[in-house]
């Protein structure tokens, strides 16, 4: 009776303090912007399940997935365990075991997932401490990681005795099978009743007493995520993160642009900063980061929570508690500088990598460019290379300093006709800035708008009536020139009827695609690598398959067609089409591929720390031994292009987008 007493004190505490600390922080996801996040629900669902329960994300790293996966689900089963030792505290004798053969199951699990864990946390001391995995080196962590996984494998271990000792007193209960239990009885023969007795009450209190101190123990430690990341994975996007939202510029009352502080983020954004594992794996991906520079994903994260925790007590809480000096202190204190710093918001090239290999699918991304935003629009804060190419946006529609008139030059003598000229048309071909001004970029539109010729595609361009897609402008943080230049096209498109668009640029694409609808403008867009494939699929593009031309091959993977729009096969089925073409995959290719190092406007800005992106891409490119590196991006084509020379390995390598490797193989119409 005096057992139970003290047990019912116990945990009528630690469910008190932990409601407590659940509505303070619940309470603090309120002071941020609301968002929906709960459309789609069917797929949120199955997305919870793929990459919370069945860890789909984690499970991409080879040897810590496989750990941390073990672990997990270790836990899972062992809620039953949990909420039977709660029973048993209640009233001695009270068990699951009235499920029958299914606490049979539960118990087998048990018994295979507390050794399990026991040997991962080992695994995982290990690499922490021992092989000193890079990513796992975060200071001020060592002591809480250490703190953590003991207390997980001291866990799982008194849950291991104590099941033994049942087993060895033969009190164990109906339907219990415990077949790594049964064995350590065997060592326990030897106790006497009563050291049996007195060795599993220790294990019982140390098990139930470490589960709930441990539960109280999450609220206030970077293992919050094991309470926050099921929800996360529900409330992410049910796609890739591809699309910036808009700012309403004709709200009235709005007197902030972007992020400031931590209640301009979405409560999404401050979500995941409770949901941030610190494993690192961001980071690892990160080119800026794997280059040298100062932007850790994962550190801009962090800082979002530190400053939630530090900023969101005093905005919840009373007059009084503000006016402190400790209190204003960390009042005028501020998230952009004290938590995040202004360069490492910079140097991101928005190449999604990181979004791509959180395991709890936290939107990195997103919430750089929102703090972006208001260095841009409220203290005109940002980098002095950017301010070209905003006035020249501003005034010739092209972050370039040329003549909007000067946009339709490269098309003469070509017989490509404007939409103005002939509005009769199937397809409109969106050129771009690149693709119009940009001389290497330029014979790549020429050598589509060829291809497309000789396919007998009925196509126009818009010409001088074509401005920026607004792509740069928005990734740089300038949303108000954005936003300009999307509603002129929105409304140039729409004045044509237009209802299929092809591009060169994957930047235009996944703008044109995913970010002009909220304008108004709804569109079929493809990329022409997708176009090119449809095309030959068809029988109106057809490879010379007579003409071989031994090659080797690598391509590369630029970030917003690949990773933004999980499109990866489409150019490989074009190469792979190309008698004698040898194709060798970089080793970091598709989801894994590694960023050129010119999205988020960095094609408009100077790498000024650490080794250049567009270097380490281009030597793990030539490492394949490749003579053409094969792109689909006007900007990859420039940065790879500009390695290469670097390398001085222009006399052996050449750089090529899909659209003209095909064109050098393709049956014209007088071929039969």
């Amino acid at each position: 009776m005096v057992k139970t007493l003290i047990f019912i004190c116990i945990l009528l505490g630690a469910f008190g303090f932990f409601a407590i600390s659940a509505n303070r922080l619940i309470s603090y996801l309120r002071l941020a912007k609301p968002t929906n996040r709960f459309t789609d629900i069917g797929k949120r669902i199955s997305q919870m399940f793929m990459v919370a329960f069945a860890q789909k994300k984690i499970l991409r790293d080879k040897v810590a997935g496989p750990i941390h996966a073990g672990i997990f689900w270790g836990f899972l089963i062992l809620l039953a365990s949990a909420v039977e030792a709660i029973l048993e505290g209640l009233h001695a004798g009270w068990s699951l075991n009235f499920l029958g053969p299914i606490y049979s199951v539960i118990t087998i699990l048990t018994d295979i997932f507390c050794t399990l864990i026991v040997v991962a946390t080992m695994a995982a001391l290990w690499r922490r401490y021992i092989t000193k995995v890079r990513r796992l080196q975060v200071e001020g962590e060592k002591v809480e990681a250490a703190l953590i996984l003991l207390t997980i494998f001291t866990i799982v271990s008194a849950l291991l005795i104590q099941n033994s000792t049942r087993v060895a007193m033969g009190t164990d209960f109906s339907w219990a099978v415990r077949p790594v239990g049964a064995m350590i009885a065997t060592v326990l023969t030897g106790f006497s009743p009563d050291s049996l007795m007195v060795l599993h009450e220790t294990a019982w209190w140390m098990h139930i007493v470490l589960i709930l101190g441990f539960m109280n123990y999450l609220p206030f430690s970077k293992h919050l995520h094991v309470l926050t990341s099921v929800p996360n994975t529900f409330f992410a996007t049910t796609h890739f993160p591809n699309d910036l939202k808009p700012i309403n510029f004709e709200e009235e009352g709005v007197e902030k642009f972007g992020v400031v502080d931590i209640e301009d983020f979405t409560w999404k954004t401050i979500l995941d900063g409770y949901t941030c594992t610190h494993c690192g794996r961001c980071t690892s991906v990160c080119p800026a980061n794997g280059t040298g520079k100062e932007l850790d994903p994962r550190g801009v994260i962090v800082g979002v929570l530190h400053r939630t925790m530090d900023r969101a007590p005093l905005l919840v809480g009373t007059e009084e508690e503000r006016n402190t000096p400790e209190a204003q202190a960390i009042l005028e204190k501020k998230l952009i500088g004290d938590y995040v710093s202004v360069e490492a918001l910079w140097q991101c090239t928005t190449c999604g990598a990181c979004m791509q290999e959180c395991p709890v699918m936290i939107e990195h991304v997103p919430a750089i460019v929102d703090m972006r935003r208001s260095l841009v629009m409220m203290e005109a804060n940002f980098p002095p290379e950017a301010q070209p190419a905003f006035t020249n946006i501003e005034n010739n529609f092209t972050p370039w300093a040329f003549s909007a008139s000067e946009r339709a030059d490269w098309a003469e003598g070509t017989g490509v006709k404007t939409a103005a000229e002939d509005p009769d048309f199937d397809v409109l071909f969106w050129v771009g800035c690149a693709g119009s001004y940009d001389d290497r970029a330029k014979k790549i539109t020429r050598a589509f708008a060829e291809l497309m010729q000789i396919a007998g595609v009925n196509f126009r361009i818009l010409g001088t009536e074509e401005r920026c897609s607004g792509d740069p402008a928005r990734r740089m943080g300038n949303e108000y020139l954005a936003d300009t230049m999307v509603k002129m096209n929105v409304e140039t498109l729409n004045s044509y009827s237009v209802k299929k668009i092809v591009t060169t640029c994957p930047h235009c694409f996944n703008t044109l695609r995913n970010e002009y609808p909220a304008f108004g403008g709804n569109y079929d867009v493809l990329h022409h690598t997708q176009f090119i494939r449809e095309l030959t699929d068809s029988g109106r593009l057809k490879v010379d398959k007579t003409a071989l031309s031994p090659e080797v091959v690598t391509y590369h993977d630029s970030c917003y067609l690949g990773r933004y729009n999980d499109e990866y096969e489409a150019p490989r089925a074009t190469l792979t089409d190309i008698p004698g073409l040898n194709i060798v995959e970089v080793n970091r290719s598709k989801d894994r591929g590694f960023c050129c190092g010119a999205g988020g406007g960095r094609m408009f800005m100077e790498e000024t720390v650490g080794k250049r992106v567009n270097v380490e891409r281009t030597e793990e490119l030539l490492a394949t031994g490749a003579s053409t590196i094969a792109v689909n991006c006007p900007f990859c084509m420039t940065m790879i292009t500009d390695g290469v020379k670097e390398k001085e390995r222009t006399d052996d390598v050449q750089v090529k987008d899909i659209a003209e490797v095909l064109l050098s193989h393709v049956q014209h119409p007088s071929v039969n």
